[in-house]
């Protein structure tokens, strides 16, 4: 009629949001995945949520759903997927008997799996041959901050302070320091599969009696009285900590009778909100000087152990000295609750991921130097097997 003529704005691709996947903290992931996917939409973002089941499929599903949706599996009214590698990779939405697949059309995805092929960087490289940008760890990142044996071996090289860790399986006759003795799954997450021993054959015998060690299992000494002390960083638009927190563990007895005196799993998830709701002291009341130190070694673990995105770098302490533990690539609840000095909000915090995964892309692969000189040059295959 009389007005201008408004020019039609490009359409933004949407974002996704992962969760779940084939590992023991699947139902951690699947509360992770919905408070991002939450958060996003109150964000007014264009949002899909992608459901990895814990048989390895994949399904989009409604991203306004509550956990309760995901007790008995796949919710109903969700859409198989396909994830396709190559040039023209990324979730497909199969197109029935005679129409074609269709590509979602997505930006980035923000990965909210916690554990197994979604944290060791099984993921990030299906992720990287499909083509897609998405947030947290590189492939060599993630694979470095799942194995505890490689990771302690990172921080003990260069100088931070460790306990010592050693590769345990059924063939270890000695232990060079005395027990009792911690013993973890090697490629674990969380604090699934994690037990105190007195000696060296009990540590033994966890390894046949416990599946989550079958893949690997270290051991190193196990200190009464250390605590744990925990500290975000993230890596976009700067490198930043959090404050610091020391996680409160359970008050609940010991089959023994007495209280735990290790960070368990029922501590850091089982109240309705993943690691958001677990109890902590929250900053710690720890000395100045044993803060600084901390904070320096973080600063220093994000850079050898090849941090992007959020990660949460967790300490044992006793109070005046400690020593590095371990570094969760992709934390419980995206570790949004230690953000409060300096204060971050969820939506800035899920906003500087995406804009790290558009300005900061992960590793794209390259055929430069294969230019068939070797090839050309060789003689028959046929001759050189003779």
């Amino acid at each position: 009629m009389g007005g201008e003529r408004k020019e039609r704005q490009p359409a933004v691709p949407d974002v996704a949001v992962i969760f779940g996947g084939p590992s023991p903290e699947h139902d951690v992931s699947v509360l992770t995945g919905l408070q991002a996917a939450h958060e996003l939409r109150r964000e007014r973002r264009a949002t899909r949520a992608v459901y990895w089941t814990k048989s390895g499929e994949w399904f989009e599903v409604d991203p306004d759903l509550e956990a309760a949706a995901f007790v008995d599996g796949v919710p109903s009214g969700a859409s198989a997927l396909r994830l396709a590698l190559g040039r023209d990779g990324g979730f497909l939405v199969e197109g029935g008997r005679f129409a074609r697949a269709r590509a979602l059309e997505l930006e980035a995805a923000v990965v909210c799996c916690h554990g197994g092929p979604g944290e060791d960087g099984t993921l990030q490289a299906a992720l990287d041959l499909a083509g897609l940008r998405y947030t947290g760890p590189s492939v060599a990142g993630a694979a470095i901050g799942m194995d505890k044996l490689a990771f302690a071996a990172v921080m003990a090289a260069a100088g931070l302070p460790t306990l010592p860790r050693l590769a345990l399986d059924e063939d270890t006759e000695t232990v060079p320091f005395d027990g009792p003795y911690i013993v973890k799954p090697r490629f674990g997450g969380s604090s699934i599969g994690i037990e105190v021993v007195a000696d060296l054959p009990s540590a033994r015998h966890l390894l046949a009696a416990s599946q989550h060690l079958r893949a690997g299992a270290v051991v190193e000494p196990f200190r009464h009285g250390w605590f744990d002390l925990q500290v975000a960083v993230r890596t976009h638009p700067r490198l930043e900590l959090s404050a610091v927190e020391r996680p409160l563990r359970s008050a609940r007895p010991a089959p023994g009778g007495s209280a735990p005196e290790i960070l368990g799993y029922a501590d850091k998830y089982v109240g309705g909100e993943g690691m958001a709701s677990a109890p902590r002291e929250l900053p710690a009341q720890i000395p100045a000087a044993l803060e600084q130190a901390l904070r320096e070694a973080a600063v220093r673990v994000a850079g050898l152990a090849s941090v992007r995105g959020v990660a949460r770098v967790d300490f044992l302490s006793d109070g005046t000295s400690l020593v590095v533990n371990e570094v969760n690539t992709i934390p419980g609840s995206l570790a949004r609750y230690l953000w409060v000095d300096p204060p971050v909000g969820f939506a800035t915090l899920l906003g500087d991921l995406l804009a790290e995964a558009a300005a900061r892309p992960t590793h794209r692969y390259s055929a430069a130097g294969a230019d068939g000189m070797v090839l050309r040059g060789a003689s028959s295959i046929a001759a050189k097997l003779a």
